[in-house]
């Protein structure tokens, strides 16, 4: 089974980014090539990681011409809204959603492993290893991981059962949330049809027309409780990534400390970029330096 690894990035996580790709060059086999998804502005600074294996993809060609991209003026042109006709602003973390679905809708490859532009890989792994014997590609799924406190997962939920014409009384306690994830090609062009067919316009226009939405939950909702096709994937609750979400600026010690609680399963870590951890000593402390 041929799989892609996939990226979504912007100017802002540049060198999280090139941190990434050089790990990946380094530590990664079993793969195509590696895809760095990014606006226009953004095309000519992500060449420079280009190579053999690496493709910079303008979101152009990806998603539609009516969903376009301007300076934010409240961010004095610093950040960067997408407009439309068809929805309220959305912000460039929407948009990055809306690509990784575009990219799966269309890919060659039978999946892919997506990996956000803040995440290392700290060890050697096969990324043909996602995939068992009789070809079920893993698929993340945590029981239990939306508490009564994740409002916001809440609502993500109840968008991804609007899109997918679940019933809005079935609502879910999973999780599919994670820094890195894999998908496959073929379910993802029956989710954006499911889309389409419950929404009655194209799957972009729906899911942009509100700004609360999670990818991985709809992509989530949808094999769980729409495909129905067991065959196609391998119910996985540890996430190949070690993730730090929230909390204060790791140092040394702490950033040593969290590498080394990584699980067998999970060759990759994740710092959020919004944490402030220093790139260098991300560097240092995975052998990148």
């Amino acid at each position: 089974m041929k799989t892609a690894i996939v990226t979504a990035s912007y100017s802002g996580d540049f060198e999280r980014c090139r941190l990434l790709c050089e790990s990946i060059d380094r530590r990664v086999s079993g793969y195509t090539f590696h895809y760095l998804l990014v606006e226009p502005a953004d095309v000519a600074l992500f060449r420079q990681l280009a190579g053999p294996r690496r493709v910079v993809i303008d979101e152009r060609e990806l998603l539609p011409r009516w969903l376009r991209v301007v300076p934010d003026p409240t961010r004095l042109g610093r950040r960067r809204l997408w407009l439309s006709s068809r929805g309220l602003p959305l912000r460039g973390w929407h948009v990055q959603q809306l690509r990784k679905i575009a990219f799966a809708a269309r890919m060659d490859e039978d999946g892919a492993l997506f990996c956000d532009s803040d995440t290392v890989l700290v060890r050697e792994t096969d990324v043909a290893d996602q995939w068992d014997a009789d070809g079920r590609l893993a698929f993340y799924r945590k029981p239990r991981g939306i508490t009564r406190d994740m409002d916001e997962h809440r609502v993500w939920a109840a968008r991804a059962a609007a899109l997918l014409g679940i019933d809005p009384r079935l609502t879910t306690e999973t999780d599919y949330i994670a820094q890195s994830v894999t998908w496959r090609g073929d379910t993802a062009r029956e989710m954006v049809g499911r889309i389409e067919d419950t929404m009655g316009r194209s799957w972009v226009s729906a899911v942009a027309a509100r700004r609360r939405f999670s990818e991985c939950l709809i992509y989530g909702r949808f094999v769980d409780e729409v495909e129905n096709r067991p065959e196609r994937h391998q119910k996985v609750e540890t996430s190949v990534c070690h993730s730090y979400w929230m909390g204060s600026a790791l140092d040394a010690q702490h950033l040593r400390s969290f590498i080394q609680t990584a699980s067998p399963q999970q060759p990759m870590v994740g710092i959020q970029s919004f944490i402030g951890t220093d790139v260098s000593l991300i560097r240092q402390l995975t052998g990148l330096a």
